[in-house]
This record gives C-alpha cells, sequence and structure tokens, in this order.
C-alpha cells in the first residue's frame, strides 16, 4: 500500500501490488528489486541517478542504525552534482504532470534513501 503524498510524490514497495491511482511509477532503487518482472512491477521509469551510489549504500546498509545521519548528509551532498540534479528536476517536471509514485524494494522506506530524497523533493 502507498504512503501519504509528500510534495505531490507517494511512495509505494515494488512488492505490493500497482493501484490504478499510482500515476507515473518511477523505480528509485539503484539494483533492480529481486525476484520482481519488469511486467509485475509496471515501472515507467527508473531513475538511478537519483539514488545513492554503490559506496554509500554498502557503507550505510553495514550499520543502517549508526549511520543514519551521517548517511543523509553523504547523500544529499552526492544529490547536490549535476547528473542527480537533472534527475531530480526529472522527477520534478514528472509531479507537475500528474501523481508519481516512488518505487522502492527497501523494507523501510521511513528509513532509507527515500525519506531523504522525499524531503529533498518537497522544497
Amino acid at each position: 500500500m502507498a504512503q501519504q503524498p509528500a510534495g505531490g510524490f507517494r511512495v509505494q514497495r515494488v512488492y505490493d501490488p500497482p493501484e490504478d491511482s499510482d500515476g507515473t511509477r518511477v523505480l528509485v532503487d539503484r539494483l533492480w528489486p529481486r525476484g520482481i518482472s519488469k511486467q509485475q512491477a509496471r515501472i515507467d521509469e527508473w531513475a538511478k541517478d537519483v539514488t545513492p551510489s554503490n559506496e554509500l549504500r554498502r557503507w550505510f546498509h553495514a550499520d543502517p542504525q549508526s549511520r543514519e545521519a551521517e548517511f543523509r548528509d553523504r547523500y544529499l551532498a552526492e544529490l547536490a552534482a549535476d547528473e542527480p540534479q537533472r534527475g531530480l528536476a526529472r522527477l520534478r517536471e514528472l509531479v507537475a504532470g500528474g501523481r508519481v509514485t516512488l518505487v522502492t524494494a527497501v523494507r523501510d522506506p521511513v528509513h532509507s534513501h527515500v525519506s531523504v530524497l522525499l524531503e529533498l523533493l518537497s522544497r
């Protein structure tokens, strides 16, 4: 089930069934989710450029509870680069045209890169 919208965006886990009200479905994970076909996921776009780098993702996953604050700062720094900025602009462009559902495989979107991404997009 999709989480409440933030800044016009909402979040849904890729393992939950797509909903008719999802609008444009954008995958916001660097890796394709395990066990899900492209047909099942019904992803319209894959925004790899706004996801944490592999290095940052691995570092965070090694100890997410104690590294959450530093992860947020490092991820925001990565998002300030040109390519991620173009990706953020694309997401803002999509939401200006209608509902956008950010799709992720993370178990807890609130304590992941998704919450940082939503915060930045809602500014």
